[in-house]
């Protein structure tokens, strides 16, 4: 393991000093606010937040929310951005997909193959960088859905990185040297870790990715001070000849049939968290069942607990307190692993304390969070996979979307209508900005199971439409992506902007009626948050795969994201840009004055988008299995 520092005297002698929470920097600053959970709890409350020029966890707080309460940059000026840096991240042949943090005057982020650098905010200046060395010969093979790392957890001090050689390890937040190290799953076993591990009260959540890989679905906690173990929860049982770990996994044993835990199960936990400290629990998305296709774990009538759903855990004893399943006996790769959000609601005239979730399989979920009990579900895209769902929100499926080696189509696409791309909430206008995919999928079974696949089949054939009444807002046919404001509490769209959604990027609400959005064709907007206005687009050149942040230092606001694209991406959408250039770190700020590096040549057409497309329409094509994050 390496780390290139670039300390001047005076900040040696700031390390020499440090003691406690008290950390000191070369130039002369106030002592920083300590990052524990109470700061994290409240990052983006209006009127609560301890630092709101900092971005302290992947999304923003503890309830995942990604809002801002900075308005410096705001719906009167926003033409006024212009880029202030940027900063070369390094190659790494993987997509960027990290989220930085900004804290102490400093911006913290990670690239490819786990890297960790340490910038200056203002200038985009090098301050430390951190390379694990992982062996990449040695890991490449065994991950399940790309090199990639999807952020960092700042912690009393210390940053926290996830590897995808499966190590946890803690940094020096000033100089980048290791603090503790934590084994959390090994490569050869077929796990990754890929997700930005999170804090919650004094521990590090992390899950593991490989789901694709038949491998069975898990999380874990650790100390976040020591990184000592503390419990590993599974998300599906294992080889029923062996005692279950817990009760949990005795009842879920019942909705699995055959030989299952030969092939894993999947349910990994590879995105969705959130943590309420009021009610010590912990929310995690799981993955899809594995294989894919149902008749190969069983057939119709078996729900593969807990694939697909919304867990919530006890911090402290890391049993499970109740669960959602989105999608029952899954047959579609519909994970349930996007952004979980825990909002405080009005519903019906009564305040209520709710989690949501803009699920892959289409549907808008309300739960209550401290009980789990359904509230309300919708579609926010055209569905045509379910009909509808019942009165305690299982979704009733379209007796024509269980398919076999007859090629179908379905919307929305096994992509998901929205993936990991984050999305954000603004409590000013009580909307959801959820980046969306709006096409649909060709589905069709192999004949029989090869070890190690999905049990997908790739045809030539003309598919079946399965095409349904849109039970949703109105879709025109063939649209590809959209950014939708959500509302939650009505369950119904307040605005879509066409072309800019799809995997990749994402959004953050501001206190200055903005949505900021990274969008994966390379492009940078602001947008009204009210109104759905755009105000200020660029191409930067770089496909857009990691969503934006915003931040303050010295009384100026800067919106940041990573840029770069590691290999083609023929399924994510129909403009990525074409990668001619490194991976970038760029951010913008009101009148900024830096060249945007040359962008590259436009892609040339996309065929494998184009025919999956197609099939809505019935024309014949080639269809590819969808590009999935896991």
């Amino acid at each position: 393991m390496r780390t290139r520092t670039h300390l001047n005297a005076a900040v040696a002698f700031a390390i020499a000093a440090f003691s406690g929470a008290a950390w000191l920097r070369a130039q002369p600053s106030p002592k920083p606010v300590n990052v524990d959970s109470k700061v994290l709890r409240n990052a983006g409350v209006i009127g609560n937040d301890a630092l709101p020029g900092s971005w302290l966890s992947y999304g923003r707080n503890q309830s995942e929310t990604r809002f801002s309460t900075l308005k410096q940059i705001n719906d009167t000026n926003a033409k006024r951005l212009g880029l202030a840096w940027t900063y070369v991240t390094g190659a790494g042949g993987g997509n960027q997909e990290g989220t930085p943090l900004v804290w102490n005057n400093t911006l913290y982020g990670i690239t490819t193959w786990s890297v960790v650098y340490a910038l200056d905010p203002k200038t985009g200046k090098e301050l430390w960088r951190w390379d694990p060395e992982i062996n990449q010969t040695a890991v490449r093979p065994k991950i399940c859905c790309g090199v990639v790392n999807r952020g960092i957890a700042l912690y009393s001090g210390t940053i926290i990185a996830a590897l995808n050689d499966g190590r946890l390890l803690a940094l020096n937040a000033l100089t980048g040297k290791p603090v503790w190290e934590a084994r959390v799953a090994f490569p050869q076993d077929l796990y990754t870790l890929t997700m930005a591990p999170r804090i919650a009260g004094d521990k590090v959540i992390i899950g593991a990715s490989g789901g694709d890989k038949w491998t069975r679905g898990f999380f874990s906690a650790f100390d976040a001070k020591t990184g000592h173990f503390a419990w590993k929860f599974y998300t599906v049982p294992g080889n029923p000849e062996l005692p279950p770990e817990n009760e949990a996994m005795r009842a879920a044993l019942k909705t699995w049939s055959g030989d299952f835990w030969t092939k894993g199960g999947g349910g990994a936990v590879w995105d969705g968290f959130a943590y309420d400290p009021d009610a010590n629990l912990v929310y995690v998305g799981t993955g899809n069942a594995e294989p894919w296709v149902q008749k190969f774990r069983g057939g119709q009538n078996v729900d593969n607990l807990y694939t697909c759903s919304i867990l919530a855990v006890d911090l402290t004893s890391g049993q499970l307190k109740w669960h959602f399943q989105t999608t029952p006996n899954d047959n579609w790769d519909y994970d349930s692993v996007q952004q979980l959000m825990l909002l405080d609601l009005n519903i019906n005239g009564r305040p209520r304390k709710v989690i949501t979730q803009a699920s892959k399989n289409g549907f808008f979920w309300v739960l209550d969070r401290i009980t789990g009990e359904f509230i309300s579900g919708a579609p926010y895209v055209k569905t045509t996979w379910a009909l509808g769902l019942d009165a305690k929100g299982r979704p009733i499926v379209n007796p024509a979307a269980y398919y076999d080696s007859d090629p179908i189509a379905l919307f929305p696409t096994g992509g998901g209508a929205h993936n990991w791309s984050p999305m954000s909430y603004s409590p000013l206008t009580g909307w959801v900005y959820i980046p969306v995919f709006l096409q649909p999928f060709t589905y069709a079974a192999a004949e029989e199971l090869k070890e190690g696949t999905n049990g997908f089949a790739r045809v030539a054939r003309e598919p079946k439409v399965i095409d349904s009444p849109a039970i949703g807002p109105p879709t025109a046919e063939g649209m590809r992506t959209a950014l939708e404001a959500w509302d939650p509490v009505n369950q119904k769209l307040a605005w879509r902007i066409e072309g800019g959604g799809g995997i990749g990027g994402g959004t953050v609400a501001t206190a200055g009626n903005l949505v900021f959005q990274v969008i994966n064709d390379g492009r940078f907007r602001a947008v009204t948050a009210d109104k759905g206005e755009i105000l200020y687009e660029i191409q930067t050149g770089r496909t857009g795969m990691a969503p934006p942040i915003t931040y303050e230092v010295d009384g100026k606001q800067y919106v940041a994201f990573q840029g770069g694209l590691g290999r083609p991406a023929p399924t994510v959408g129909p403009n990525d840009a074409k990668v001619d250039h490194p991976p970038m770190m760029f951010v913008f700020t009101l009148d900024g004055k830096a060249d945007l590096p040359t962008p590259a040549p436009p892609p040339p057409p996309n065929n494998r988008n184009n025919n999956a497309n197609n099939a809505a329409n019935n024309n014949p094509g080639q269809p590819a299995a969808p590009e999935v994050q896991h």
